[in-house]
């Protein structure tokens, strides 16, 4: 009895992480743990309904051990199989490679039955629907590449015997999987550079594993130490271990691709066709590869930064603030969206080296389908909609995530690309509404609807269901667009002035005519206050020119009698003289008249 209940509950314990996975409250009962059994706990486990969402760590954790066989694949029976080289290997442990072979294959399966319950998010909201998920799965490519990749090719052996190459090379289907592996270990990794290398050097070890291969079976059919060129003669104890063996077909063809060190020279011609499909391969990848690998890096950086935020800045940030837990997860899994969704955030940056009217046009091929469903613009011109999509700005919201809250300063509206966003109260939970792709919001608090009680506040709370894709239009932006087609911006205003009718947020006519007779009475006697100020300053301004114009006048008279007077005494004829000589308008100061005497002359 206490071995059943001991296993009872941990079937409990199975079933509310299940629920977990559904989103679904958990009752804690004690009647499974009197009634209990095996058979109890697997009809309580409803794996039929259990779906799981791409985002979470299970998801991740799992497509991380599906590396493991695929890389045994790509490697192991490579080694094995390809051209019946290291025969050896597959001979002395027979058992072990079949094991590994069926328990990959028995992970293949698994793989297919987790995709087939994975969800999907369509319109910013996972998808659990099992019927809609089998279906979408059933009728993809990928299911096929599956399919195929599990064909049972291994009863192949009982016509062309154990040792027969390429019997399971189909495994290989599953390397798409792979990367998909190692792009989600890219986004959450703290040193993406770093891991970006990583993954080159196994690419790079992989190709010349291939090579080794190929080059061991090539010996094995030309003749072990036939030539200086084949792997030497086995009978040699030195050359005869199955170590030797793989290390030094290894190192003979990192040095082909890496043409580092000197390789005997071929003698046949097979051994010459080798040599040169190495050297082609070394010379197209590698010395575009490892010989750029610092430009290679710096490129997918460079186009990271230009598609997706800068993760890196904000993840040093984040540490070097000691922000939550909690909060650098949200941002995470914000970024994850944004990368595996590949939401583009930054369009005009990316286009910005085309012409104008090119990048108009791929942004109205883009963005037609969303404005089209938007209802103030279906009827509009084709100038109005190349106008808006060159001033639309994408925003992606997470889950649970306020667009806007009641009462906060409007400056944009937005329309729903993708997604479902809901009207909330203040507790924020009673929805009143949900919007869905297409709709547009926001436009209330940024048009100067007369009559507004709430002026350019929001009116409503609007939150993200799901991960929403928005197009937010500015304040600026959308009063220049409509200043030319005034039809679109009467058929805003009215539906504005309909939402505020129904809110009761719309004053009467009679109120705002009233209240803007009142304004502009205060104008006016503001501006006849002003026109009282400006004369009075103007009265004195008249008063003090006509005193400095008199001042000016009497210290003119004064100088010129002074200058006379100077002028007419015996010893300034010569001076008189120059000055009539020189012409009229020429004025000079006696002799023995000091430059500083004649400057206090003039200032008196």
């Amino acid at each position: 009895m206490a071995g059943n209940g001991d296993v009872d509950i941990q079937g409990k314990q199975w079933q509310r992480l299940l629920r977990r996975h559904r989103g679904q409250k958990v009752k804690d009962e004690n009647n499974g743990v009197m009634s209990g059994g095996k058979n109890n706990i697997f009809l309580q486990l409803n794996w039929t309904e259990w779906v799981l969402d791409p985002a979470e760590g299970f998801y991740y954790v799992w497509i991380q051990v599906m590396i493991l066989p695929i890389v045994y694949n790509c490697v192991i029976i490579i080694l094995r199989y390809i051209l019946t080289c290291f025969s050896a290997i597959a001979l002395n442990y027979l058992p072990v490679w079949l094991t590994l072979d069926y328990l990959s294959d028995v992970m293949y399966i698994a793989d297919m039955i987790i995709t087939l319950h994975t969800g999907y998010l369509d319109q910013g909201i996972l998808i659990k629907d099992l019927t809609r998920l089998k279906d979408r799965y059933l009728h993809s490519k990928r299911f096929l590449r599956d399919l195929a990749s599990l064909l049972p090719t291994d009863f192949l052996y009982f016509a062309f015997g154990i040792q027969t190459p390429l019997v399971r090379i189909n495994r290989l289907l599953r390397l798409p999987r792979l990367n998909e592996a190692l792009d989600r270990m890219e986004t959450r990794t703290s040193y993406p550079n770093t891991f970006r290398i990583s993954k080159l050097m196994i690419y790079i070890f992989v190709l010349i594993h291939w090579n080794a291969c190929l080059y061991f079976a090539l010996s094995n059919y030309i003749g072990f130490g036939s030539d200086r060129w084949v792997y030497p003669n086995m009978t040699d104890p030195q050359f005869a271990s199955l170590r030797r063996q793989y290390f030094y077909c290894f190192w003979f063809s990192a040095q082909i691709f890496t043409t580092v060190g000197d390789t005997p020279l071929p003698n046949r011609e097979e051994e010459y066709l080798f040599m040169i499909a190495d050297l082609l391969i070394a010379v197209l990848v590698f010395a575009s590869i490892v010989g750029n690998v610092g430009n290679v890096i710096t490129s997918l950086r460079d186009r990271d930064n230009v598609f997706f935020p800068d993760h890196e800045l904000v993840k040093a940030y984040l540490q070097s603030h000691y922000i939550s837990k909690e909060l650098r997860q949200r941002i995470d899994n914000w970024y994850q969206h944004l990368h595996i969704n590949k939401k583009i955030m930054r369009e005009n940056e990316i286009l910005q080296h085309l012409p104008v009217h090119m990048r108009t046009e791929i942004a109205v091929s883009v963005h037609l389908s969303t404005l089209s469903k938007v209802t103030i613009f279906q009827s509009c011109e084709k100038s109005l909609l190349e106008e808006l999509v060159l001033k639309l700005t994408p925003q992606v919201f997470s889950p649970g995530e306020y667009v806007c809250r009641k009462g906060d300063v409007g400056h944009e509206m937005y329309i729903i690309k993708d997604g479902k966003l809901a009207v909330v109260a203040d507790d924020g939970i009673t929805q009143f509404a949900v919007l869905s792709e297409g709709t547009f919001f926001g436009e209330i608090s940024i048009l100067n609807i007369k009559g507004n009680k709430s002026g350019n506040r929001r009116t409503a709370n609007i939150r993200s269901i799901g991960y929403s894709d928005l197009f937010s239009l500015s304040k600026e932006d959308l009063r220049d667009v409509l200043s030319e087609f005034p039809a679109a911006k009467s058929h805003l205003e009215e539906k504005g002035r309909q939402i505020l009718t129904k809110m009761g947020m719309l004053e009467e006519s009679g109120e705002v005519e009233k209240k803007e007779a009142e304004k502009v009475d205060k104008k006016i006697a503001r501006a006849e206050n002003n026109l009282e100020v400006l004369q009075t300053k103007l009265a004195r301004l008249m008063v003090e020119l006509e005193s400095s114009n008199q001042k000016l006048q009497i210290r003119v008279e004064q100088l010129e009698s002074e200058v006379a007077a100077l002028l007419a005494s015996p010893g300034n004829r010569e001076e008189r003289e120059i000055m009539q000589g020189r012409g009229e308008g020429i004025v000079a100061w006696p002799m023995g008249t000091s430059i500083a005497n004649f400057s206090h002359l003039i200032a008196s």
